[in-house]
Protein backbone atom coordinates (compact mmCIF):
# COMPACT_ATOMS: atom_id res chain seq x y z
CA UNK A 1 0.00 0.00 0.00
CA UNK A 2 2.84 2.36 0.86
CA UNK A 3 4.39 1.59 -2.54
CA UNK A 4 1.10 2.44 -4.27
CA UNK A 5 0.82 5.81 -2.53
CA UNK A 6 4.47 6.51 -3.37
CA UNK A 7 3.81 5.77 -7.06
CA UNK A 8 0.76 8.00 -7.08
CA UNK A 9 2.77 10.76 -5.43
CA UNK A 10 5.51 10.51 -8.04
CA UNK A 11 2.95 10.70 -10.87
CA UNK A 12 1.30 13.73 -9.28
CA UNK A 13 4.62 15.54 -8.94
CA UNK A 14 5.46 14.76 -12.56
CA UNK A 15 2.06 16.02 -13.72
CA UNK A 16 2.42 19.16 -11.61
CA UNK A 17 5.89 19.83 -13.03
CA UNK A 18 4.62 19.55 -16.61
CA UNK A 19 1.64 21.79 -15.87
CA UNK A 20 3.85 24.45 -14.28
CA UNK A 21 6.26 24.27 -17.21
CA UNK A 22 3.45 24.84 -19.71
CA UNK A 23 2.08 27.68 -17.61
CA UNK A 24 5.50 29.35 -17.55
CA UNK A 25 5.86 28.94 -21.32
CA UNK A 26 2.39 29.60 -22.82
CA UNK A 27 3.85 30.36 -26.23
CA UNK A 28 5.90 27.16 -26.55
CA UNK A 29 3.27 25.47 -28.72
CA UNK A 30 2.81 28.60 -30.82
CA UNK A 31 6.59 28.84 -31.37
CA UNK A 32 6.73 25.22 -32.44
CA UNK A 33 3.84 25.78 -34.84
CA UNK A 34 5.55 28.90 -36.19
CA UNK A 35 8.78 26.95 -36.79
CA UNK A 36 6.88 24.21 -38.64
CA UNK A 37 5.06 26.82 -40.72
CA UNK A 38 8.31 28.54 -41.67
CA UNK A 39 9.89 25.24 -42.72
CA UNK A 40 6.74 24.24 -44.59
CA UNK A 41 6.68 27.43 -46.64
CA UNK A 42 9.68 26.44 -48.77
CA UNK A 43 8.24 22.94 -49.32
CA UNK A 44 4.85 24.42 -50.22
CA UNK A 45 6.40 26.93 -52.64
CA UNK A 46 8.47 24.26 -54.39
CA UNK A 47 5.89 21.44 -54.46
CA UNK A 48 2.43 23.01 -54.24
CA UNK A 49 2.47 26.65 -55.35
CA UNK A 50 2.90 25.90 -59.06
CA UNK A 51 -0.68 24.57 -59.11
CA UNK A 52 -2.35 25.99 -56.00
CA UNK A 53 -0.68 29.43 -56.13
CA UNK A 54 1.63 31.05 -53.59
CA UNK A 55 -1.43 32.16 -51.61
CA UNK A 56 -3.12 28.75 -51.86
CA UNK A 57 -6.15 30.23 -53.60
CA UNK A 58 -5.83 28.09 -56.69
CA UNK A 59 -5.82 28.80 -60.38
CA UNK A 60 -6.33 27.01 -63.69
CA UNK A 61 -4.48 23.88 -62.57
CA UNK A 62 -5.71 23.29 -59.02
CA UNK A 63 -8.43 24.30 -56.55
CA UNK A 64 -8.49 26.87 -53.80
CA UNK A 65 -7.16 25.29 -50.59
CA UNK A 66 -6.87 28.50 -48.61
CA UNK A 67 -10.31 30.12 -48.29
CA UNK A 68 -12.23 27.00 -49.31
CA UNK A 69 -14.33 26.10 -46.25
CA UNK A 70 -14.41 22.43 -47.24
CA UNK A 71 -10.61 22.26 -47.11
CA UNK A 72 -10.42 24.32 -43.92
CA UNK A 73 -12.62 21.76 -42.16
CA UNK A 74 -10.26 18.88 -42.93
CA UNK A 75 -8.16 17.73 -39.99
CA UNK A 76 -4.37 18.00 -40.06
CA UNK A 77 -4.16 14.20 -40.43
CA UNK A 78 -6.57 14.26 -43.39
CA UNK A 79 -4.56 17.00 -45.11
CA UNK A 80 -1.32 15.12 -44.48
CA UNK A 81 -2.87 11.98 -45.96
CA UNK A 82 -3.96 13.86 -49.09
CA UNK A 83 -0.43 15.24 -49.52
CA UNK A 84 1.08 11.80 -49.13
CA UNK A 85 -1.42 9.75 -51.17
CA UNK A 86 -2.93 12.30 -53.56
CA UNK A 87 -6.55 12.10 -54.72
CA UNK A 88 -7.25 9.33 -57.27
CA UNK A 89 -9.08 10.48 -60.38
CA UNK A 90 -7.98 14.11 -60.01
CA UNK A 91 -4.91 16.14 -60.84
CA UNK A 92 -3.69 15.90 -57.24
CA UNK A 93 -0.57 13.68 -57.25
CA UNK A 94 0.87 11.68 -54.36
CA UNK A 95 3.96 13.12 -52.69
CA UNK A 96 5.40 9.92 -51.21
CA UNK A 97 8.84 11.52 -51.36
CA UNK A 98 7.95 13.96 -48.58
CA UNK A 99 8.76 12.88 -45.04
CA UNK A 100 6.20 13.05 -42.26
CA UNK A 101 7.99 16.15 -40.95
CA UNK A 102 7.79 17.80 -44.39
CA UNK A 103 4.07 17.08 -44.60
CA UNK A 104 3.49 18.51 -41.13
CA UNK A 105 5.35 21.63 -42.17
CA UNK A 106 3.21 22.03 -45.31
CA UNK A 107 0.02 21.58 -43.27
CA UNK A 108 1.20 24.15 -40.70
CA UNK A 109 2.00 26.63 -43.48
CA UNK A 110 -1.35 25.98 -45.15
CA UNK A 111 -3.05 26.71 -41.82
CA UNK A 112 -1.25 30.07 -41.74
CA UNK A 113 -2.55 30.82 -45.26
CA UNK A 114 -6.02 29.92 -44.02
CA UNK A 115 -5.67 32.50 -41.26
CA UNK A 116 -5.48 29.89 -38.51
CA UNK A 117 -1.87 30.48 -37.56
CA UNK A 118 -0.33 33.24 -35.51
CA UNK A 119 -1.47 36.82 -35.98
CA UNK A 120 0.50 38.33 -38.83
CA UNK A 121 2.82 41.17 -37.92
CA UNK A 122 3.40 43.94 -40.42
CA UNK A 123 6.97 43.96 -41.77
CA UNK A 124 6.87 47.65 -42.69
CA UNK A 125 4.89 50.89 -42.67
CA UNK A 126 1.48 50.56 -44.41
CA UNK A 127 1.07 54.34 -44.81
CA UNK A 128 4.34 54.56 -46.70
CA UNK A 129 3.30 51.44 -48.60
CA UNK A 130 0.13 53.19 -49.78
CA UNK A 131 2.23 56.06 -51.11
CA UNK A 132 4.40 53.56 -53.00
CA UNK A 133 1.32 51.73 -54.33
CA UNK A 134 -0.17 54.88 -55.84
CA UNK A 135 3.14 56.60 -56.50
CA UNK A 136 6.61 55.17 -57.10
CA UNK A 137 5.43 51.60 -57.61
CA UNK A 138 2.75 52.60 -60.12
CA UNK A 139 0.51 49.77 -58.88
CA UNK A 140 -2.56 51.99 -58.60
CA UNK A 141 -2.51 52.81 -62.30
CA UNK A 142 -3.71 49.26 -63.05
CA UNK A 143 -4.99 47.83 -59.75
CA UNK A 144 -7.87 48.89 -57.52
CA UNK A 145 -7.78 48.84 -53.72
CA UNK A 146 -10.99 49.68 -51.85
CA UNK A 147 -12.45 51.36 -54.93
CA UNK A 148 -9.42 53.53 -55.64
CA UNK A 149 -7.04 53.01 -58.57
CA UNK A 150 -7.11 51.55 -62.07
CA UNK A 151 -9.20 48.71 -63.44
CA UNK A 152 -7.02 47.01 -66.03
CA UNK A 153 -5.53 44.62 -63.44
CA UNK A 154 -7.13 42.46 -60.72
CA UNK A 155 -8.69 44.14 -57.68
CA UNK A 156 -6.17 43.74 -54.84
CA UNK A 157 -8.41 44.78 -51.94
CA UNK A 158 -8.64 41.26 -50.53
CA UNK A 159 -5.57 39.81 -52.21
CA UNK A 160 -3.55 39.63 -48.99
CA UNK A 161 -6.38 38.36 -46.79
CA UNK A 162 -4.82 34.90 -46.46
CA UNK A 163 -1.33 35.44 -47.87
CA UNK A 164 1.90 35.36 -45.92
CA UNK A 165 4.31 38.31 -46.05
CA UNK A 166 6.77 36.25 -48.05
CA UNK A 167 4.11 35.19 -50.55
CA UNK A 168 3.08 38.82 -51.12
CA UNK A 169 6.67 39.94 -51.67
CA UNK A 170 7.38 37.04 -54.04
CA UNK A 171 4.26 37.86 -56.05
CA UNK A 172 5.39 41.49 -56.44
CA UNK A 173 8.92 40.68 -57.64
CA UNK A 174 8.09 37.53 -59.63
CA UNK A 175 9.91 37.27 -62.96
CA UNK A 176 9.14 36.10 -65.57
CA UNK A 177 5.50 36.79 -64.90
CA UNK A 178 2.60 34.76 -66.30
CA UNK A 179 -0.63 36.74 -66.87
CA UNK A 180 -3.51 35.84 -64.58
CA UNK A 181 -6.48 34.13 -66.19
CA UNK A 182 -8.56 36.73 -68.05
CA UNK A 183 -5.71 39.22 -68.39
CA UNK A 184 -4.19 38.27 -71.76
CA UNK A 185 -2.75 41.35 -73.45
CA UNK A 186 -2.39 42.33 -77.10
CA UNK A 187 -1.21 45.11 -79.40
CA UNK A 188 -3.67 46.36 -82.01
CA UNK A 189 -2.67 48.24 -85.15
CA UNK A 190 -5.67 50.06 -86.61
CA UNK A 191 -6.36 50.73 -90.26
CA UNK A 192 -4.80 54.22 -89.99
CA UNK A 193 -1.66 52.88 -88.28
CA UNK A 194 -2.53 53.75 -84.67
CA UNK A 195 -1.11 51.37 -82.04
CA UNK A 196 -3.21 50.50 -78.99
CA UNK A 197 -1.96 48.15 -76.26
CA UNK A 198 -4.15 46.64 -73.60
CA UNK A 199 -5.94 43.66 -72.12
CA UNK A 200 -8.24 41.53 -74.27
CA UNK A 201 -11.63 41.59 -72.57
CA UNK A 202 -13.65 39.74 -75.23
CA UNK A 203 -12.76 38.10 -78.51
CA UNK A 204 -14.44 35.96 -81.17
CA UNK A 205 -13.67 35.05 -84.77
CA UNK A 206 -14.74 38.45 -86.08
CA UNK A 207 -14.12 41.04 -83.35
CA UNK A 208 -12.04 41.92 -80.32
CA UNK A 209 -12.68 44.18 -77.35
CA UNK A 210 -9.60 45.76 -75.79
CA UNK A 211 -9.15 47.76 -72.60
CA UNK A 212 -6.13 50.04 -72.84
CA UNK A 213 -3.80 50.88 -69.95
CA UNK A 214 -5.67 54.16 -69.36
CA UNK A 215 -8.90 52.23 -68.77
CA UNK A 216 -10.63 53.02 -72.07
CA UNK A 217 -12.51 50.29 -73.94
CA UNK A 218 -12.15 49.76 -77.69
CA UNK A 219 -14.19 47.53 -79.98
CA UNK A 220 -12.66 46.47 -83.28
CA UNK A 221 -13.75 44.37 -86.22
CA UNK A 222 -10.79 42.18 -87.05
CA UNK A 223 -11.30 42.74 -90.77
CA UNK A 224 -10.62 46.47 -90.22
CA UNK A 225 -7.30 45.96 -88.41
CA UNK A 226 -3.84 45.89 -89.90
CA UNK A 227 -2.63 43.60 -87.15
CA UNK A 228 -3.71 41.97 -83.89
CA UNK A 229 -0.56 40.84 -82.12
CA UNK A 230 -0.65 38.89 -78.82
CA UNK A 231 1.83 40.15 -76.22
CA UNK A 232 3.79 37.44 -74.45
CA UNK A 233 4.02 37.82 -70.70
CA UNK A 234 2.21 40.28 -68.49
CA UNK A 235 1.68 44.03 -68.64
CA UNK A 236 2.75 44.16 -65.02
CA UNK A 237 6.40 45.25 -64.66
CA UNK A 238 8.89 42.56 -63.68
CA UNK A 239 11.61 44.89 -62.35
CA UNK A 240 10.24 45.63 -58.90
CA UNK A 241 13.21 43.93 -57.26
CA UNK A 242 15.43 46.62 -58.79
CA UNK A 243 12.87 49.42 -58.61
CA UNK A 244 12.04 49.04 -54.91
CA UNK A 245 14.32 48.51 -51.92
CA UNK A 246 13.71 45.75 -49.36
CA UNK A 247 12.19 48.24 -46.93
CA UNK A 248 9.90 49.63 -49.65
CA UNK A 249 8.78 46.10 -50.55
CA UNK A 250 7.98 45.52 -46.87
CA UNK A 251 6.02 48.78 -46.77
CA UNK A 252 4.08 47.80 -49.89
CA UNK A 253 3.34 44.32 -48.50
CA UNK A 254 2.21 45.90 -45.22
CA UNK A 255 -0.22 48.17 -47.05
CA UNK A 256 -1.76 45.24 -48.91
CA UNK A 257 -2.05 43.34 -45.61
CA UNK A 258 -4.15 46.15 -44.10
CA UNK A 259 -6.62 46.54 -46.99
CA UNK A 260 -8.74 43.35 -46.84
CA UNK A 261 -12.37 43.83 -45.82
CA UNK A 262 -12.75 41.67 -42.70
CA UNK A 263 -16.50 41.30 -43.38
CA UNK A 264 -15.95 39.60 -46.74
CA UNK A 265 -14.43 36.25 -47.62
CA UNK A 266 -11.94 36.52 -50.48
CA UNK A 267 -13.38 35.06 -53.71
CA UNK A 268 -12.43 31.50 -54.55
CA UNK A 269 -10.70 30.82 -57.83
CA UNK A 270 -11.74 27.17 -57.71
CA UNK A 271 -13.93 25.94 -54.93
CA UNK A 272 -13.79 22.16 -55.15
CA UNK A 273 -11.49 19.37 -56.10
CA UNK A 274 -12.06 18.12 -59.62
Amino acid sequence: MRTLFLAIGVCFVAWLSISLSLAQHPHATARASSTESSAGRSTFNSSCAACHGLDGRGGDKAPNISTNVRVQRLSDDELSSIISNGIPGTGMPAFHILSNRDRQGVVAYLRSLQGKGEARSLPGNPEQGKEIFFGKGGCGSCHTVSGQGGFIGPDLTNHAATSSVQAIREEIVKSPRVPASGYRSALVTTANGEHIEGVVRNEDNFSVQLQSTDGKFYFFKKADLQKLQPIEGSLMPSDYRARLSDSELNDLASYLMTTPDATKVPPSRKDDYE
